[in-house]
């Protein structure tokens, strides 16, 4: 049986936030690749893009997300990770791959300035853009997708735990079940 959960989505689907969520409720670790990748290059993911450029960058992501060693995990991935086939091939081999799927004006909603936030873009390429050439391959590489519009991250990390077949001993604390 394939133990890993990994999430894939724009930035700002709440990747971490359900994967933080998800971890709790399925008694699992919680890995964030971009984290990863920062602690494997010793640099902010934006320190990184500014020093390779974004194919560089995107080489980076590949690299250490096609290394990812793990059992019983949640991984959470940066947007940018469907751009690495090798990366893909080994989340998909080791996990259960889940499409956290947001209509773009929520997207738009929730993110600010995407530079801070190391998200992987063109010069002269859009927020739209972007989202419209990732779409297609978060599709292409999810297991199965998620619509979170108008969920909370405990609502969606119930619906991933159900179609993964996993229990889910963490997802209500007894405080939730009182009346």
């Amino acid at each position: 049986m394939i133990s890993n959960i990994t999430l894939i989505g724009m930035p700002g689907s709440g990747k971490s936030t359900v994967g933080v969520v998800l971890a709790r409720a399925g008694a699992m670790s919680f890995l964030d690749s971009d984290r990863l990748i920062e602690r494997v290059e010793g640099k902010k993911l934006f320190e990184i893009s500014d020093a390779v450029g974004l194919q560089g960058f995107r080489e980076v992501e590949n690299r250490v997300n096609a290394s990812i060693d793990a059992e019983n995990t949640v991984i959470a991935t940066g947007g940018s990770v469907i751009y690495g086939p090798e990366a893909m091939a080994h989340l998909r081999d080791i996990s259960h791959v889940v499409y956290l799927r947001l209509p773009y004006p929520a997207i738009e909603a929730r993110l600010g300035d995407l530079h801070a936030r190391g998200v992987s873009i063109a010069p002269g390429q859009t927020l739209l853009d972007l989202y419209n050439e990732r779409c297609p391959l978060y599709e292409k590489y999810a297991h199965f997708a998620v619509d979170c519009e108008g969920l909370r991250p405990r609502e969606i990390a119930a619906i991933i735990l159900e179609r993964t077949g996993r229990d889910a001993p963490g997802l209500f604390a007894p405080s939730d079940t009182a009346e």
